[in-house]
Parts: structure tokens; sequence; C-alpha cells
């Protein structure tokens, strides 16, 4: 037990913690085996019974009432043959033979009552030895009863102390072969206990995390806090107001810069092909070349209004994004011709989807270092806007992943996208491929599972997670997905939980507006304890406090089946985690509440291992033969004192 106790467990750097599975290893022992009590057997107490007592004398005195009066009728006329003797009246012999004929009868007669008597004192006594012997076994009986129910309770308490004592919630995380994570389904909240769980434990474990939240509902915000708990500062950008503060993709050489806009282009017409890609691609390179590197994207849209003929172009020249030498080499970058007219649409749809994009890094300063990272966007921002800002980010992490080396440690560097069904079918495509050549860890969070996610959805060595489902058809696909044949069993503590986080409240700060604050202010960060950053620091935590002191709600439990309406009325922290294994597709429930780590029941282990672990006797230890013909050894060495060992 010692091994799995979370006292002693650490986080591992390797494990994708996705929440904890609810199981009891040992079964309720039931109440404690009732006491034989020794009233009961004063409740029938053995005696001989008095009224069989009377019975039998009162017989014995039917039998004997003749005897007796024939014997006091021979006493009487003994007396009266006496008194004729002493009177004279008859003669002695006569009285002496009256006399032993009368004292003979009588004194048969007073032995038989006798021997009557006796036999019934005999019975009456053969009764007290046989209610004395049933009364000892019955003794006997329950002495033996109260050691039997004492070794009963013996075992009782022995298996009600390992039931009290047991771990009720395990660990469940992702295979090591997996290098990818997909979220289906879920609401805000469920999403921000997946990702605080998920997050927490790899930063505290000392890993890297890119949050990419689509979502504008501000799922990360506990992360944020827990971070900076921790002795970190994360960095986060809140789209567009901070679009002049992100650097990313800044120092993406030319072919790599034209390629991210030109997807970024692509996100208003969904039916895009390769070749539009292409020939928007093309038109943006020969772009950058003109303008050199480190073109800016306010410089790329005025050369692409140049070459659309929109506006004047004396304006981009007095504002220095264009110069004269510039500006004459964009009007020869294509001939005059037929294809004149297409090259000026497509500049000029460019033009108008790049422009929101024109502040990005204009205002870019040195950032400190940090281990979390958030992008979001800001729900108060338009819907078309913030997509292409999403899709700008993804891209461009895409190809930063791309230029970097494979890292020896899966996982270290993880990539978070919230929302990851409002990107395009090929940006997620190339994401998925440069972080599995990178060995970046990539999670995909779905808030429906349309034919593009469908189309994805577990695809290479990724794990699929679903989360409640509130659309009919995604739950048919998901429980297709799983099979319905699953069993899992839902703790009762998850159902009253998730209804206390209702939401997710607020919005994120910006914190790279004051990024440059000086080091007496980051003097006071603190480095703390994971489980006290949840409790204090989460709402999670919080709501978890007013539970734990609920003993019924830690043990109750209700079982279901991976069918589409159950899927419907998932709790909301409530995480199915599937993917496949040689002996066939494991599906686990599991609870993303990031509280449940600060439980005294919870372990760092999963429940398999734990069993394993558990019910694996321990070998025995080798008994060594004593050899019956020792060698002489010579004599014993000198005794050292232990404290002279080193």
């Amino acid at each position: 037990m010692a091994d799995v106790h979370p006292e002693h467990a650490q986080l591992q750097a390797d494990r994708i913690y996705l929440g904890w599975q609810y199981a009891m290893l040992y079964p309720d022992p039931g109440p404690p085996p009732r006491r034989p009590s020794p009233e009961q057997a004063a409740e029938e107490p053995i005696v001989v019974d008095p009224a069989w007592v009377r019975r039998e004398r009162l017989q014995e005195d039917l039998l004997n009432r003749p005897v007796k009066i024939v014997g006091i009728f021979m006493s009487v006329l003994a007396i009266l043959i006496l008194g004729l003797g002493v009177s004279e009246m008859i003669g002695w012999p006569f009285v002496v033979i009256g006399l032993v004929a009368t004292g003979g009868v009588a004194s048969i007669c007073g032995y038989a009552v006798h021997q009557g008597e006796r036999a019934l004192r005999s019975r009456i006594k053969e009764q007290e030895a046989r209610a004395d012997r049933r009364r000892e076994r019955r003794e006997r009986e329950l002495f033996d009863a109260q050691e039997e129910h004492a070794e009963r309770y013996r075992e009782w308490a022995a298996k009600k102390e390992q039931y009290d004592r047991q771990l009720t919630w395990y660990a469940v995380a992702v295979p090591d072969e997996i290098d990818r994570i997909d979220v289906a389904g879920g609401t805000l909240p469920g999403w921000s206990a997946l990702i605080t769980l998920l997050g927490a434990t790899r930063l505290y474990s000392g890993g890297h995390l890119t949050v990419l939240d689509l979502s504008e509902g501000a799922i990360a915000k506990d992360l944020i806090e827990l971070a900076r708990r921790g002795g970190d500062d994360p960095l986060v950008w809140v789209l567009p107001v901070d679009l002049p503060r992100l650097d990313l993709g800044a120092t993406l050489p030319p072919e790599a810069f034209a390629d991210v806009l030109a997807h970024v282009v692509s996100v208003s017409e969904e039916h895009r092909t390769t070749r539009d890609l292409s020939f928007d691609n093309a038109i943006l390179e020969r772009v950058l070349e003109v303008l050199g590197e480190n073109a800016t994207i306010n410089q790329v849209t005025a050369a692409l209004r140049a070459l659309a003929q929109v506006g004047d172009p004396r304006d981009d020249l007095r504002f220095g994004l264009l110069t004269a030498v510039q500006l004459e080499r964009i009007g020869t970058l294509f001939g005059r011709g037929v294809t004149d007219r297409v090259v000026i649409e497509r500049a000029w749809a460019l033009e108008s989807q790049l422009r929101k994009l024109e502040t990005l890094g204009s205002e870019a300063v040195r950032l400190p270092p940090a281990r979390l990272r958030v992008v979001s966007m800001d729900r108060q921002a338009g819907v078309f806007g913030n997509r292409v800002l999403g899709t700008y980010v993804a891209t461009a992490l895409t190809h930063i992943l791309r230029q970097s080396p494979a890292s020896e440690r899966p996982w270290y560097h993880t990539i978070i996208v919230a929302g990851a069904d409002k990107l395009r079918g090929d940006v997620l495509d190339r994401l998925m491929d440069a972080c599995e050549t990178s060995q970046t860890g990539l999670v995909l969070t779905y808030r429906s599972l349309t034919p593009t996610v469908r189309e994805r959805l577990g695809r290479g060595h990724a794990a699929v997670a679903f989360m409640r489902l509130g659309n009919a058809e995604d739950a048919r696909v998901a429980s297709e997905h799983m099979g319905t044949e699953h069993r899992l069993e839902l703790a009762q503590l998850t159902e009253t939980i998730s209804p206390a986080v209702d939401g997710v409240n607020g919005s994120y700060t910006s914190t790279v507006a004051n990024a440059g604050r000086t080091g007496a202010e980051e003097e006071e960060k603190d480095e703390g304890d994971l489980k006290e950053g949840i409790t204090e620091s989460t709402e999670w935590g919080r709501s978890a406090t007013k539970a734990m002191g609920e003993e019924r709600v830690l043990h109750r439990s209700r079982e279901f089946l991976v069918e589409p309406h159950q899927l419907q009325q998932l709790p909301t922290t409530s995480v199915i985690v599937t993917h496949a294994t040689a002996e066939g597709r494991q599906v686990r429930l599991a609870d993303a509440n990031p509280a449940i780590l600060t439980f005294p029941k919870t372990t760092l282990g999963e429940f398999e291992e734990v069993r394993r672990v558990m019910l694996t006797p321990p070998e025995p230890e080798p008994v060594l033969e004593e050899d019956p013909f020792p060698p002489n050894l010579g004599p014993p060495p000198e005794r050292l004192d232990w404290r002279t060992r080193h």
C-alpha cells in the first residue's frame, strides 16, 4: 500500500492524467455478525418440571394408598391384639402369633411404600441429572457460539478496516504510446476541469504547456491561478487586443509565412481546394520576396492593395509601408493578360482577410520565459475574426513545430486546443503531423462531432475521451465508437459536485501588456504544493471541501451502460477514456475534477496496477537448508562493533 498511497506517490513526468476512476478493491463487509445473547438461553430455563413431579407424586400416592391402608390397618390390629393380651382376654401365645402376623404384614406394606418413594426420588434425580446435562450442553453450545462469533467478528473487523482504509479514487492515464488525446463533447465547466487537471499535472511535473483557447469561455483561468501559485508567471494573450504584442510567427522564413497567411485566408472559404491554396501561396510568396525578410502584416496588405489596384498606393508610400522600388516591382510581378483579372481578385480577397492581422507584432517586446502560455479569443470580438486569429495561431504553431528538433521526452511540451472544431480539417491535420514528428503532446477538444471531426477522431496513436454529448446524433456515434456492452460505475460524488460549479465565470486578464515588471515584484513568488493550490485557487477545490464532510457521498455509486441517452446525461466532469489495445478496446470512466487529487483516499496509481500489487501474494523467503556436516571453518571471527561500521 505504501507504494501507491498518495502521500508517497509522485507525479510522473511521462504520464498524462485525465481524471480519477472510482473503484472499490474490497467489497463492503456489511453489518457486524450478531452476537449470541445469554439472555436467549435464560428465556427457556432447563429444570425439572414441577408439574411432572406433582403428577409423579400423585401417581405414587394412588399406587401406595391401598398398601398404606393395609399397613395402617395391620398396625391398629397389632395394637388391639396387644391390648387384649395385656388385659388377659386372650392368651399370650395367640397374642404373639397375632403380633407376628400383623407386624409382618405392616412391615411388608411399609417396605413397599418406602420402595415406591425411593423409586420416585430416583426418577426425580434422573430428571434433574438430565436437565443438568442439557443445561451444560446448552452452555457449551453458547460458549462455542460465542467463540465462533468472536472469530467471525475479528474477520469482519479486519475486512471492515480494510474496506474503510482502502483507496477509492485511482488515476486514469493514457498509455505511453499515445501521442494525442481527442476530447469529444463536453461543456465549458467540464473542459475547465479537464484542462486544469491535465495542465496542472504537466506543469508540476516539470513540463511546458501552450493553450489555444478558441472556446471564448476562459476555461484555463483556474490553471493560470495554479501556475502562479506554483511559482510561474504565465503569459496570457487576449486577442485581438493583444495582437500587437503577439510575436508568434515573426521569425518564420518567407515561404512558411506565406503558407500561414494562405491558410488564414482559407477560413472563410470552406470548399477551397489544394490548388486554390497553392495559388494564394504563390501570390504571397512573390509579394514577400519583394518586401524582403521580416516583412510585417501591414506591409503585406499594402502590397496586396497595390497588386489588386485598390485605393491610392501613395498613401502607403507616405506611411512608409512600401517604397517606390517595391511598388514598381509589385506592378510587374504578374504579366499583363487574361490572368490579370484572376490575380487582382485573389489579391483583393487576400487583403480583405489579412487586414484583421495588420497589427500583429507591431508592439512586440521581449517577454520573460514562461512554462504556461495561453492564447485566447475575446468573446466580444466577431466570430469570423476569432476564427481568423485562431487559424493563424494554429498554423504558425505548426510551422514552429516543424522547424523544431524532436523532443527526447514525449509530452514534455503539450499543446491544448480548446474548440478545435472551429479549425479547418487540413489545419488540424498539419498540426497533428507536426506534433507527432516533434514528440509534442496534443490535446484537441471538440464541442460537437461534425463530419470533419468524425474523420479524425482517434486517428493514429490517439486516445479518445468522451464527455457529455448533448446532441442525440453525437451520442449515438460515441456509443458506437465505444461499444454499448461496457458497464461503468459512476460515483455519487461526481453527480454531487458537478452542479455546484455550474459555469465558468469571468474572463482572461492579459499579462503580456505589463510583462516588463521589475525584479522586486517577482521576489514574492513562492513555489507551493499542488494539493494546496487546487484547494485554495480553484472553484473545484472550494466546492469539493463541502462534500468531503459527507461520508455518504464518498461511497455511494451507480452503474450504467454506454448508451446514447446515458451519454447525454453524464455529469459535467465525467470523462469516458477509450483507446485500442492488443486485448481489445479499453473503456474507463473517470472524473476530471482536479479537487479529487486532494482527497485522502486518492492515489496516482492506476486501478489495475494497484489491484495487481495488492492481490499478488508476497513471495516466501527462501529457506536455507542446514548442512548436517558443515566444514571446519576454524575459530569464529572477532565480533565487530556496529558503531565502527560505515
